[in-house]
This record gives structure tokens, sequence and C-alpha cells, in this order.
């Protein structure tokens, strides 16, 4: 069967590369032919007609101090090549894609299928046009239409009513619907009146040999520390944590991203650590510290102790629904002040519990892709 997956666009978030990426290895195992579905990634340009105005006032604006340079997106679109060579590196090789102009270029023969999923494809903060994310460019097509482990990125409702009529409309023509977060199953049975599924996030369906394969085949050589610290936020607690978990355990920090989002960095410390590297992180951490749902995710694919620091601003419900659904709750905090000394975790209650959701999540897929 041809499959095209849709998801939130790739850029340099080693999560929502590797859900991508293990999505669609477990499909091709299951005997199918698959590829991303991705919009052409466009350079930032001021629009033509907007253009004398936008670099006048540019211009004045410098002449009174301003930092912005004038032609600001060129600056970016070089910035950002250098920012995602690593990353792009990773999906140009093992990502296969389908790129449009726009997703109503498609066309019904382009595809048997539709699988929508993971990561928070359904949140309108990251998909700004929700309908896309519920395939009304399909609409009226004979296919398969799968969504497998979305998230809605939180437990609280933000579409408004009329994308919530429109988004409830459209996934009435779905075959099978699953989420990533229990909350999720709640938010599709109240707003939809629709009975999801919670599934695995596509990276854990992959065993982390698989992973180790990939940053084997890259000859990354072995981490510079013991202390894994994959930290998306910044601030002085969240420091103040991992200098104390480094203290209390003899252990080395290291991290495995860039000051990518920092402007005022110098570019080389912005450029994003290949892949592979960060899963080598895991690979060779005795302890992790982090505030990224796919760290929590690969640190118990690597049977690696972690904390996990609660990032509000970014959706809880993702951790608290991993976290809960292994027994992890005591793992994740909001303040430093919560955490205490942790017991050991039961690697083998965890895969047992992990293989059993494996079977579960697979089932789901090959069932209604068939």
């Amino acid at each position: 069967m041809r499959i095209g997956v849709l998801t939130l666009p790739l850029h340099t978030n080693y999560g929502g590369i590797l859900q991508a990426y293990a999505l669609q290895v477990v499909l091709e195992r299951m005997g199918h032919e698959v590829c991303l579905i991705e919009k052409e990634r466009k350079p930032l340009r001021v629009p033509l007609w907007k253009a004398p105005l936008t670099y006048s006032k540019r211009i004045l604006e410098n002449l009174f101090g301003s930092p912005v340079p004038v032609f600001f997106e060129q600056k970016l679109n070089r910035e950002g090549l250098l920012i995602r060579q690593n990353t792009d590196c990773f999906i140009h090789k093992y990502i296969k894609r389908y790129i449009v102009e726009d997703f109503p270029d498609l066309k019904e023969d382009d595809f048997d299928a539709i699988v929508v999923g993971s990561d928070q494809i359904w949140r309108t903060k990251y998909m700004l046009q929700i309908e896309h994310a519920y395939l009304d460019f399909a609409e009226g097509w004979d296919i398969r239409r799968i969504v497998y482990a979305a998230s809605f990125g939180t437990d609280e409702w933000e579409y408004t009513p009329e994308q919530t009529k429109e988004c409830n409309r459209l996934l009435k023509f779905f075959d099978a619907v699953s989420v990533r977060e229990m909350s999720g199953v709640d938010l599709c049975y109240k707003y939809f009146g629709v009975k999801a599924v919670h599934v695995l996030d596509p990276t854990m369906l992959l065993s982390a040999e698989d992973y180790i394969r990939q940053f084997e085949i890259a000859g990354v050589p072995e981490s510079p520390g013991t202390l894994l610290c994959y930290i998306l936020d910044e601030s002085p607690e969240k420091t103040a944590l991992i200098n104390c978990i480094a203290d209390e355990k003899g252990l080395v920090p290291f991290r495995v991203n860039s000051k990518m989002d920092d402007a005022s960095a110098p570019l080389e410390a912005r450029v994003q650590p290949p892949v592979e590297q960060w899963l080598r992180g895991f690979y060779d951490a005795k302890f992790v510290v982090t505030d990224s749902f796919h760290a929590c995710v690969f640190s118990i694919l690597f049977n690696k102790p972690f904390i996990a620091y609660g990032n509000a601003k970014r959706g809880m419900s993702r951790f608290n629904s991993l976290l809960n659904g292994f027994g992890l709750q005591n793992r994740l905090i909001l303040s430093l002040q919560e955490y205490v000394g942790l017991g050991d975790i039961d690697w083998g209650k965890i895969h047992s519990a992990l293989d059993n959701e494996r079977i579960f999540a697979k089932n789901f897929l090959s069932d209604n892709l068939n």
C-alpha cells in the first residue's frame, strides 16, 4: 500500500524528526511504501508590494540604532541553512518525502492511505491551518484515513467553535483514530464524539538497538560526559538542578543541543548537532536531566534514570500521560524544591509494559490499513 504520512514540518527538533522516521520504518517493515508528505520549504521574503516601505523603514531605524538588519529575511535564510545542516542531513538520508507546494495540490491517486500523526499535529499553535490535519483537502477521496498518536499538546481545548465544528465533521470520514495522550481520548470524545484509542509515540515502536545502529553507522565518538542535559528552555532553576545532581552523583554534565534560538550567540554555537550525536548521548549517559517529552521517551528506551522538569508552556499532558503510563510519575517535577533522591527504576517491569503497548499499537496500524 502507498502511504503518505502527514505530520508537523521537520526542522531541528530531534523528537519531531525521529517520530517521523520511526513511523516510516514501522510501516515499511509491514510491507508498505511510505513517504512523508511535506510542504515545500520556501525562503523567507518580504512581499514585493511591501518591500519599498519595509526596507525604507528599516534603514531609518538602523540610523537610530536598531539591531534589525535591513535585509533581515536574507540573514535568517543564510543562518537557517547553517543551523539545520546536520538535522537536514539526517532527514535527507533517512526520511522519504513527497514534497508539494501546498497540501491541496495532492491528488487522490497519489496514495492509497494517509496517516496523520504523530507529535502535536492537532495543536493550532503549531498547525495554523488546523483543518489540513484533518485532511480537508482530501474530502471525497476513496482512500484509507488513519490517525496515529496525534497530540493536542495540552488537556485544554484550544480550537475556536468554527474549527471544532469543521474538524468534527472531517474526522467522521476517518477509518480509525488514535491519540498519544490519555487526555486526547477525553478531548476526542467530548468535542468530536469520537472514541479514540491511546497508543505509543512512534519513537517507542522501535527498539534501542534500532537507534544504536544509527550512531554506529555514523561513527559518532563517545559523549564528553555522563550527565546528559537536554534543556529546551533554560532557567537558573534548571541549571541549579543540573549542578545539584552532578554533585550528588559525581557525574560530568554534557549537552547535546546548541544555542539554536539565541540570536546573540555566535553562529557556530547555534548549529544543531547531528541526530546521531543526540542519540549517542542517551547511550553514554548515566543520568538524564530534561524538560523535553522525547528526551523522557529516549531515557526509557535506553534504560537511563532521569528527572523531567515539567514545561507548562509547551504542554504538560504528554509528560503526565507518558510517565503515569509507566509508573514513573515521581520523575516529574515542577520546581527545584520538588527534587528529592529517587529510587531505582524496575526496567524489567517497564519494558514488559512497553512490549505490550508496542503489540497493541502495531496491531492498530496493521488492522486499520488492511
